[in-house]
Order: C-alpha cells, then structure tokens, then sequence
C-alpha cells in the first residue's frame, strides 16, 4: 500500500467582493427591504409626533427640538428618502406583476431610475418645503 494521499479533487472557489461585482438588481432588491424596515421604523416617529401633538404644547415642542436638529433633519431626510424610493420600487413591482419588465437590460435600467429618481424627488419635496417656509423656524 502506499502512503501517497488521492488527488484532492478541484472545486470552483466561490466568488468573493474582490472579483464579484453584485448586479444593481440585486442592490434594489436588498435595498427595497432595507426600506421597508426604515418606513416601519419611521412610523415609530410619525408615532411620536402625533402623541407629542395631543399630549401638549410641552411634548410638542420637544419633538420639534428633536426633529428640528441637524441629526433630526438627516433622519428625516433619510425616512423621506426611504419612502420614495420604496414607492417607486413597488410600482416596478406592480409592472412586474403584469409581466412588464423582466428582461435583464430592462430591469437593469429601471434600477438605476428608481435610484435617481427616488434622491430627485426627496431633493424636490425637501426644497419645496424649504421654499415655503416649513424649513425654517
């Protein structure tokens, strides 16, 4: 008998972050259910404020404070953002229902669009605000 081992037999390597390069369908996908945490998250804070508000002019005025600052604002700005872009997200969703979209360079694109969209319209609906003064104190 010998002492020579069986030839280890080759298997493929997995692919690592250094030689794989995640397709931005995948990226809105784990995106869409980041978001959908963030919006139940940021109900917690609509939440907040609406007890603030029939609580009392103290409690309200803390959670102006809070919402007021500049931690508050990026919060915000970050559940504004995670709404929009879940609703552009799921109307992508609604065309797929309908068969609408599936091929690969399609899909590819309209991820893309969701994602510029999605910051287009938080910037547009953040500047409004501003503009009309429900920015400012």
């Amino acid at each position: 008998m010998s002492d020579s081992k069986p030839a280890a037999r080759e298997r493929p390597l997995s692919p690592h972050l250094q030689i794989y390069r995640w397709p931005v369908t995948m990226a809105t996908s784990i995106t869409h259910r980041i978001t959908g945490v963030g919006n139940a998250l940021g109900t917690v804070l609509v939440l907040w404020w609406l007890v603030a508000l029939a609580t009392g002019p103290d409690a309200y005025a803390l959670v102006q404070a809070v919402m007021g600052s500049i931690p508050g604002r990026l919060i915000l700005f970050g559940f504004t953002l995670s709404l929009v872009y879940h609703m552009l997200n799921g109307i992508r969703h609604l065309f797929w229902d309908a068969g609408i979209g599936f091929r690969v360079s399609t899909a590819s694109v309209v991820s893309v669009i969701i994602y510029t969209l999605a910051l287009a319209i938080t910037l547009g609906m953040w500047a409004a605000a501003y503009a009309l003064g429900g920015g400012v104190r």
